[in-house]
Parts: structure tokens; C-alpha cells; sequence
């Protein structure tokens, strides 16, 4: 059927609600917004689903989860590790319908006389990870869409490792998903009934409890916290989000007495209304906390973000201005306490390894060279480096002692297997202690850095491109660079050309080419002279191309310099 066929089922068919209809109704007289919302299924992905909430075939509305957990629940009824003692844990954060899209997954897992934990309140992804493990679960669902705006959810799916489903189980639950498809293939129970058969359960705070236990067991220096408890003041931000309980709590547990909250985005908001973006890679997004933090002379302020995986991070400068820290200069940072730690007290592992993602900081590779641990790069996507914590646990190859990603992502640990906001709140937290113990700011912890490892520094721009015409031209747009890839960028040449598509990389200076080991993604990256690099690749997420710049300079002045170099030349004559 084509989107006007479609359109017209949906109106017509007894199967949607009233108010599903209604809102569709109001959308008769413009084509473009009825094709928009029924050209295709929204599509479920390696991660799952994401988009915008409304009635339709490609938009978040209870309909679509309930056919993407159909599939789901197809899958693991045939899987080989499923028994009917096993559940699946689900959470959801502060979104619109997040709550109700949740209930509606448990209900149709329930249908097909699958059992599930679903979280008596908000919670943090990473939390719905530690549950999933916990309890002892087949699989888990976060109905979340991170740090998108306020017109977005998402349905994210881990397996029974705790980690979002690795290659090839992504692959093979989106085929069960796309045989889905008819409505009447959807077995959805009756709460009150799958509550007296045992298949609806929900989860106490037992679990809570576990997983802020866990989260504190990562804290390395609690004695100096405590030494500076009343002196040490943090500012922070949930931005509306899940994170204001846990964060809170692990902070005033470990001894930090003065935890301030920002009081306008402390509680759940859907439309965040506070921020254009609740997303801490945006400096916009700290305007309040910066006021408050001036306010109160604040050590360090942390915001995470709405599912509380990711942290954004700002230090005072010499003239007392607060810094957002890149996620890039947070990993490095955390990387650094993490391992000077363990080494000062004889517990560093000698085959110890972080693991980045590919678009992460070159500066993690000089740290890990320093301690002599070994560093892995693995593609964008948490779930990459959840995968390689399960496989080093198996094969006892290495031991996982950190992993991060540029986009303000970490962990420390094992008792998750995604990035942890809360984890990384309490450790940058404490490593401002850790500084203020020695006279220094965060800040100056991080210049100290810079000299010893060298000045590196990165960058990010991104192009929305949305709707049917947006995907043609992000396609589009990555052809082009790879049919006609550059030779010399900003007065350097490429020496590598990697590309995760076709999973070759070829040396232009030598032309000899090398398999990538890793799974096949749309991205081009490029190794330039002087430690130099960038790479282009669509967004996983959002409608959105990503462009992503790396260099190493002698100094601060001359690293932002050859930055500055490289992204306007790639921008102004490469992409177009």
C-alpha cells in the first residue's frame, strides 16, 4: 500500500483508537505530513526504535511498540538461552509517554507468556542494564530517546549480558521485527491477568539499592571526600531527567554534604522546558547551573542527560569561569585517576585495557601507552564496548579496567554493561576533590595532562538533514566523499583511508590495503600527517551527518590553531 492507502487503514480500521484517529483526521488537508508519517515503518535498527511521537506507520505511538515487541518476543521464544524462568526488564524515562509505551512492551512480552520487570518510576538506562543481569534476565527494554528534543522517544533493547544487542542478535531481531506485519499478529494480555499469573511484576527498590551499591563500589579515594566534605561544594543538573535520585544519592552516600540541585530542571519535565536541547554536550544547557555554581562558588558542576547515560562536566579556569568539558577531556581524565590509581597501589593488572570508541580521542592512546595497558577502538555505540567486556570476561584475554566515547559516555566497572552518567558524576566529582586536596583546580589537572601527553584536541559538526529528502542526501553525501576522497586537507596529507563500509583501509602512500576487523558501518575515516584525522558517518540516532576532527599541537594556541585549519577546509571544500 502507499502512504495514502495506509492512511486511510489506519482512519478506517477498528483496531486504532479514537484518539489516534482524531489526530490523524487533523492532518487530512496536508499530503506532505501524511506522507511523512506513512511512507515506510518506522524503522528498527541495530539499537531499536527512535523517533517522533505521533499516530502513524513511521512515528513512536503505541501501536509501533507493540509490533516491534511482537518481533522482540518472536525472538526470544525461539532463542536457545530462553526458558520461562527468564524475564525481561523494562524502564523508561521522563518523555512523553514513556510510562505508557513501556507498559504497552510489557503487556505484549506478556501476551506471549513472556514475564517482565518493569520499573515502579523513572530510571537510568544504565540501571535498567545492571537489571537486566540482576534479575537474571533474557533481555531488557529502556523506552528512552536520550537527548533528543522533546517530540522524540525511542526503544532501546539489551540482551541478557546487560549490554544493547550486539551483531548478529541486532540483525535477527530486526527480521522478526519486519515479519511482523499485521497488527492482528500482536498478542497483548490484560494487566489485571497477567498480574495474577506472575508475567507482571514490578520492580522495588531492591534493585535500587543493588545498583547504587555497585555504582559505589567504583569510588577509589572516599577518605579524601570526607576530608573536604564541608568545603567542597557541586552544582548539579538532571535536566529534567532520570538521574536526580540516583545521582544524589550516591553523591550524599559517599559524603559530599553540599550537593546542590538546579531547582528549575530538577524535576521530570517531558518538554523540557528549561533547555531548546536537554543535552550536556550543549554549553546552552548549563546557563542556570553556571549562575547558581557563580553563585555559590562551586568546585564542579555535572548534568546528565534525560536517561542519565551520559555527563557533561564544568571546571573553573584561573579567572573563576566555568568550562564545559568535552567528553573527549572527561575520558581522558577519568582514564587518568582510573590508572594512576591502581598503579600507586600495586592493583594495576598487566593485561589491563580501556576501550575507546573510533571518533574518541587520540589522547587516550598516549595515556594508555603510559601506563602500559592495551587500548582497543571499537565502531560508535556503547554496545561495542559492552560486547568486548562480555567476550574478555569469557576468554580472560584482558581485563576491562575503563571504556568512554567522545559523546560524553563512560564507564568504570563491569556491574553495567553501558555507559553509567551516575558512575561518571561520582568519579569526576571526586577527582575535583582529589585536585582540591592538592591545592589545584579540575582544570588545572587537565593542562597538567596536556603537558605531559601533548596537546590534542577535537572537534564535532553536524548537518540536520530531515525527512525522505534529508536520508537521500546524507546517502548522497557519503557516496560523494567516498567516490572522490581527498588527498591533502589543510596542508596535510591522508595517509589511510579506512572504510568501515566496505571494511577495507588503504594506505595512499604505499597502496597496500588491510581487512577491518570490525563490523561493517557507513563510515569514512581518514588518517592525515601530524596525528591528524577525521571522519564522516551518518548518524545512528537523530536525521543527521556527523563530521568528526582530531589534531595534535605543541601548544594549546597551536593545537586550536591546526583545528581550526582542518575543520574549515573540510567543511568549505569537502563537504558540500
Amino acid at each position: 500500500m502507499n502512504y495514502m492507502e495506509l492512511y486511510n487503514q489506519w482512519l478506517e480500521d477498528t483496531y486504532f483508537d479514537e484518539e489516534t484517529k482524531n489526530e490523524l483526521r487533523s492532518i487530512a488537508d496536508n499530503e506532505k505530513e501524511i506522507q511523512e508519517r506513512f511512507y515506510k515503518e518506522l524503522e528498527f535498527g541495530t539499537g531499536g526504535l527512535r523517533g517522533i511521537i505521533g499516530a502513524g506507520t513511521n512515528r513512536m505511538n503505541k501501536y509501533t511498540v507493540r509490533k516491534a515487541t511482537q518481533g522482540l518476543a518472536n525472538y526470544i521464544l525461539a532463542h536457545k538461552e530462553y526458558d520461562n524462568k527468564k524475564g525481561v526488564a523494562i524502564a523508561y524515562d521522563s518523555r512523553r509517554f514513556s510510562k505508557e509505551f513501556a507498559q504497552e512492551a510489557a503487556l505484549v512480552l506478556n501476551g506471549n507468556g513472556i514475564k517482565t520487570y518493569l520499573f515502579k518510576e523513572l530510571a537510568p538506562t544504565p540501571e535498567l542494564s545492571f537489571a537486566v543481569r540482576h534479575l537474571d534476565c533474557i533481555a531488557g527494554i529502556v523506552i528512552t530517546a536520550s537527548h533528543n528534543p522533546p517530540e522524540y522517544n525511542g526503544y532501546k533493547v539489551y540482551w541478557s549480558d546487560g549490554a544493547q544487542v550486539p551483531p548478529p542478535y541486532d540483525e535477527e531481531i530486526i527480521k522478526e521485527v519486519q515479519k511482523v506485519t499485521d497488527f492482528s499478529q500482536v498478542k497483548v494480555k490484560d494487566k489485571s491477568e497477567a498480574e495474577k499469573e506472575g508475567l507482571f511484576n514490578i520492580i522495588d527498590e531492591e534493585i535500587h539499592d543493588a545498583y547504587v551499591e555497585a555504582v559505589k563500589a567504583q569510588s577509589i579515594n572516599g577518605d579524601i571526600i570526607k576530608k573536604l566534605a564541608d568545603n567542597f561544594t557541586i552544582v548539579y543538573t538532571p535536566l529534567h531527567g532520570t538521574g536526580n535520585k540516583p545521582v544524589r544519592r550516591v553523591l550524599k552516600e559517599l559524603g559530599f554534604k553540599n550537593v546542590i540541585v538546579v531547582p528549575e530542571q530538577e524535576k521530570p519535565d517531558p518538554d523540557f522546558s528549561t533547555v531548546s536541547y536537554p543535552n550536556p554536550e550543549d554549553p546552552k544547557a548549563f546557563e542556570l547551573a553556571i549562575k547558581l555554581a557563580k553563585e555559590n562558588n562551586a568546585d564542579i558542576i555535572i548534568g546528565t542527560d534525560p536517561d542519565a547515560d551520559r555527563v557533561g562536566v564544568l571546571v573553573r579556569d584561573e579567572n573563576g569561569e566555568y568550562n564545559v568539558l568535552t567528553g573527549n577531556m572527561t575520558g581522558v581524565l577519568l582514564a587518568e585517576y582510573l590508572l594512576s590509581a591502581k598503579k600507586s597501589k600495586g592493583t594495576l593488572p598487566d593485561n589491563g585495557i580501556i576501550i575507546k570508541t573510533i571518533v574518541s580521542t587520540k589522547m587516550a592512546d598516549a595515556v594508555a601507552k603510559a601506563y602500559n595497558v592495551a587500548l582497543m577502538e571499537v565502531l560508535t555505540g556503547f554496545k561495542f564496548i559492552g560486547e568486548k567486556i562480555k567476550e574478555f570476561e569469557k576468554t580472560g584475554e584482558y581485563e576491562y579496567l575503563f571504556g568512554f566515547e567522545e559523546s560524553y559516555g563512560s564507564l568504570v566497572g563491569t556491574y553495567a554493561r553501558d555507559k553509567d552518567a551516575v558512575v561518571a558524576s561520582m568519579l569526576a566529582c571526586e577527582l575535583a576533590a582529589v585536585y582540591k586536596d592538592k591545592g589545584m583546580t579540575l582544570y588545572e589537572g587537565l593542562q597538567e595532562l596536556y603537558k605531559k601527553y601533548g596537546y590534542y584536541k577535537e572537534s564535532l559538526k553536524s548537518i540536520t538533514l530531515e525527512g525522505i529528502e534529508g536520508q537521500e542526501k546524507i546517502q548522497s553525501l557519503l557516496a560523494s566523499v567516498r567516490n572522490n576522497p581527498p588527498s591533502e586537507i589543510a596542508g596535510m596529507k591522508v595517509l589511510e583511508i579506512r572504510d568501515y563500509k566496505e571494511q577495507v583501509a588503504k594506505n595512499l602512500l604505499t597502496s597496500e590495503t588491510r581487512k577491518i576487523v570490525l563490523p561493517k558501518s557507513n563510515i569514512l575515516y581518514f588518517v592525515l600527517e601530524n596525528e591528524a584525522w577525521f571522519c564522516i558517518r551518518p548518524s545512528g540516532t537523530e536525521p543527521k551527518v556527523k563530521i568528526y576532527f582530531g589534531v595534535k599541537g605543541s601548544s594549546e594556541e597551536d593545537a586550536n590553531k591546526k583545528l581550526d585549519q582542518l575543520v574549515n577546509d573540510i567543511m568549505n571544500n569537502i563537504i558540500q
